[in-house]
């Protein structure tokens, strides 16, 4: 047989050929690594835990607590603390400070394991040693205008900084990174940040009136950089911001502790703390409250603080600790926690944010017997909660936040025994509520020519894309879901379904609420509070002033409904 001839022309068709096989594969290669392109790997959103324990010398208001049995409270969170390999952070007071028990104490601690950091309550012994007059009861008095920076002048708060700071790094060798308190001055804050370097704080919990303080409408949980002329207040720039993170303490609950004393004038405490029974010393509840942590919807990242101070004593607050303290260390094991110092957590929020982040809180389910649900959600400009009960929904609560408001302890010294630190209220659950009228800005529709409240299932928070938190709540009935968006600034709220026309949001109040409304126009409501003007805006809806207990109500045009918390940012 002979051989096999090619002419050109034949060799150019299995050339052509061979070129579109390989497109082909080529073509298909691509799309194949498309297609696992699409799915992105989901974004790392760390759940933190801060056990910090602050320590006091003396606790002048029960004799039985001595300065021996406050001391063995510490050394005996130390050793739980070390049987379950947990970091932490202790907090010291001045006085104690000052004392060679602690001082040989906590000198003896792994510096990898435990922080040493600074407890912002002003005892005797500091203000004396700055040049002051002490005007307190005991060596140390709790009350707001003798125990805590913003009972000083702004120059005398530097004196009695320097005073604790120098002797503090004559004691340890360098001066602390966290400083924490119930509520710590912006004054101060700055002082420390400037002088000394501080990078993390921390705070009290969001409460009205327990222990005569109030920190009431503030960024909820996490943690917030503070506007220069108020440390409560969340800065909207860098530029007017302190760079130090303030980290709010306790780990409030996130349904209860809201609601706790309507119609008094303190609240009650329902937190993570040890030494309260139905709450941080229950097992039900702690268990609980870390299932939400580490489960429910955060955006960026989850947070609570762990501890107690000694002034409640070991035997008040063993039992909470011995329940709590396996629990951390099962999930850090896990991998589902990470426990962390105060200031680790501080220089991680300054690396990874240069203004404060959107974050929430979200409960998927409630404690056994209750079908509560709620969402926290907070920013720079605003914060806003959701509650879910018995099948309906409302805002508990809506306040803006604004750079500008300064605090009243800026430039002058509170003379009261109490301190009240606020932000700027669209809606306020508690404030304006009695135990039989509560207040909130309530989902509604028409039936039949009747007003009803708007009632549904589960809903479903997500956070499909950074700095927004997205919500699907199904109707009942078969009506359609109720689609919510919010973001840093504002919020969209559609309906889709057979409620996609009549639905609408009323704002009731208890009576005898004090407001902070001036004018309520059709596409904005003009607000006072504390001397500073402002708005929220709808450029999609419109607002209808109501008569009585009903103050105004907000309707879609078109089926969505956004409202702006920002307008001036």
């Amino acid at each position: 047989m002979g051989a096999v001839r090619f002419g050109p022309e034949s060799f150019t068709k299995m050339k052509l050929k061979a070129i579109s096989i390989y497109l082909i594969v080529g073509i298909a290669l691509v799309c194949s690594l498309c297609a696992f392109s699409i799915k992105p790997k989901p974004r790392y959103k760390p759940k933190i835990v801060n056990i910090v324990n602050f320590i006091r010398l003396l606790e002048p208001r029960d004799p039985k607590v001595t300065e021996d049995v406050l001391y063995q409270t510490v050394v005996k969170q130390v050793k739980i603390m070390n049987r379950y390999k947990l970091r932490g952070t202790f907090l010291l007071q001045y006085d104690a400070l000052m004392d060679a028990r602690y001082q040989k104490l906590l000198k003896g601690l792994p510096a990898g394991s435990f922080e040493i950091g600074a407890w912002w309550e002003i005892p005797q012994p500091m203000v004396e040693k700055a040049g002051l007059k002490w005007r307190g009861r005991y060596p140390w008095d709790w009350h707001a205008n003798i125990g805590f920076s913003t009972g000083y002048m702004p120059q005398e708060r530097e004196k009695l900084a320097d005073v604790y700071m120098h002797d503090f790094k004559k004691i340890f060798g360098y001066y602390p990174k966290s400083v924490g308190s119930w509520f710590i001055d912006e004054h101060t804050l700055n002082y420390l940040y400037e002088k000394y370097h501080i990078v993390a704080s921390s705070n009290c919990k969001d409460q009205y009136g327990t222990d005569g303080y109030t920190l009431w409408g503030g960024y909820w949980n996490q943690a917030y950089y503070p506007s220069k002329v108020n440390s409560y207040m969340p800065a909207q720039n860098e530029k007017n911001q302190i760079p130090v993170p303030i980290f709010r303490m306790l780990g409030s609950d996130p349904v209860r502790q809201y609601d706790t004393g309507f119609g008094t004038t303190w609240q009650g405490v329902i937190t993570l703390e040890p030494v309260y029974k139905d709450a941080g010393g229950d097992a039900g509840w702690v268990n609980w409250f870390f299932k939400q942590l580490v489960e429910g919807e955060s955006m960026e990242f989850a947070y609570t603080q762990a501890g107690q101070e000694n002034s409640f004593t070991w035997d008040a607050m063993s039992k909470g600790f011995e329940i709590q303290m396996p629990l951390i260390a099962k999930l850090r094991d896990e991998k589902k926690l990470k426990v962390e110092t105060l200031v680790e957590s501080g220089a991680w929020f300054r690396k990874r944010y240069k203004t404060t982040p959107a974050t929430s809180i979200t409960v998927n389910e409630d404690l056994k017997g209750s079908d509560r649900k709620t969402v926290w959600f907070n920013s720079r400009f605003y914060r806003a909660n959701l509650l879910w009960d018995k099948g309906t929904l409302r805002f508990r609560d809506i306040h803006l936040f604004d750079e500008k408001l300064p605090s009243a302890y800026l430039t002058k010294k509170v003379e009261t025994n109490v301190c009240s630190f606020y932000t700027l209220p669209f809606v306020d659950g508690y404030l304006w509520s009695t135990p039989n009228d509560i207040g909130g800005l309530r989902f509604k529709t028409l039936e039949n020519g009747k007003e009803v409240l708007l009632t549904g299932g589960d809903p479903t928070v997500t956070n499909p894309v950074p700095s927004k938190l997205h919500i699907s709540w199904p109707l009942k009935s078969g009506k359609g879901t109720l689609l919510m968006d919010l973001d840093e600034k504002q919020l969209t709220i559609k309906v889709a379904g057979k409620a996609s026309s009549n639905w609408f949001l009323d704002l009731n109040v208890a009576a005898k609420a004090e407001l902070p409304f001036r004018e309520i126009g059709s596409a904005k409501v003009s607000c006072e509070f504390q001397g500073l003007n402002y708005s929220i805006y709808t450029p999609n809806g419109e607002f209808l002033k109501l008569t009585d207990k009903n103050i105004f109500r907000i309707k879609p045009k078109t089926n969505a409904l956004t409202l702006n918390f920002a307008d001036s940012y």
